[in-house]
């Protein structure tokens, strides 16, 4: 009888001990299962997906973010992203119209220092900052100073009333911006955003194709020839 009741309470706890590992079992798939749910991964489609359809998401490429940026970004990262994205395709498209106005012969009259220097007797592009014929140091200090006060104190949202990233008018300068509807609006901010990006492209092209004039592979450009 003993040997019986033995047998009989160990059958018991092998159950038991069969019931606790399909417990165990099952808790560490669920864990599994919890672990490649497709939540976080639907987050950051979600995520993504919120911005497919902001300015700037056109054909052909349409929403276009190689380098994962905006993954899992919130609209306040965006925003950060656009305006810096807005002020590089702003001061491209200057740098790329100076490059074409200085190269095509016009230049601002009278010195550009006490010694009587004019302006067009320095070089055009890059070799005006960096070479032998480069503008004195003084000089390059206050276009440094310049900048940085436009930077600082002038070309950001000083009155707090931007509408979109990118918006300097600081309640002074409308020329006719809130005469238009919501949809010239976002045909005139897409221009300029598109424009930014081109000139991007534009400056960089020109820097280079000016860098190879010194190794004796210069090209002829259209409009502005051969760069030196």
């Amino acid at each position: 009888r003993f040997r019986k009741l033995r047998n009989k309470l160990s059958q018991i706890r092998i159950l038991k001990r069969k019931e606790t590992m399909k417990l165990i079992i099952a808790a560490t798939l669920a864990a599994s299962a919890a672990a490649f749910a497709p939540a976080k991964v639907a987050q950051t489609s979600t995520s993504l997906n919120a911005f497919e359809d902001e300015l700037g998401a056109q054909p052909p490429l349409g929403f276009f973010d190689p380098l994962g940026m905006l993954a899992d970004a919130d609209q306040e990262r965006f925003d950060r992203l656009r305006y810096v994205e807005l002020k590089h395709g702003r001061i491209c498209q200057l740098a790329f119209l100076g490059q074409i106005v200085t190269r095509g012969g016009v230049h601002l009259s009278g010195s550009i220092d006490q010694a009587g220097h004019s302006f067009d007797s320095y070089p055009n592009g890059i070799a005006a900052l960096f070479g032998e014929n480069a503008i004195p140091t003084a000089g390059l200090l206050q276009i440094i100073a310049f900048v940085g006060f436009l930077e600082l104190g002038v070309m950001k949202d000083v009155t707090g009333e931007a509408e979109f990233p990118g918006d300097f008018r600081n309640g002074a300068l409308d020329f006719g911006w809130d005469s238009f509807d919501e949809e010239t609006k976002l045909t005139k901010r897409a221009v300029e955003l598109n424009n930014g990006r081109a000139a991007q492209f534009g400056i960089l092209g020109l820097m280079v194709h000016e860098k190879l004039g010194e190794i004796d592979m210069a090209a002829d450009l259209p409009i502005i020839g051969t760069l030196q």
